[in-house]
């Protein structure tokens, strides 16, 4: 996936672990929790690099996100 194009963005999550498909549902990167799976199964999306096919994957702080259209760092907020 070459990052010429894509959306860099800085995500904040309050609790932690969130699973993968909830990231894409809640970024816009899906239009619902089943695209979201699919886009995961399909090999759609890397974690930290490595293409990544479980839906449930436990999403922390400091990993980053990767479809064709966007980059996510995952931070912590401060809540």
């Amino acid at each position: 996936m070459s990052n010429d194009k894509k959306t860099r963005q800085v995500v904040e999550i309050t609790i932690e672990p969130v699973e993968l498909y909830k990231i894409l549902k809640f970024e816009n990167l899906a239009a619902s929790g089943g695209e979201a799976k699919f886009r995961i199964q399909d090999g759609q999306v890397r974690v930290n690099g490595e293409t990544e096919t479980r839906k449930r994957r436990k999403i922390r702080h400091g990993d980053v996100v990767e479809t064709p259209e966007a980059v996510l760092t995952i931070e912590t907020s401060e809540n």
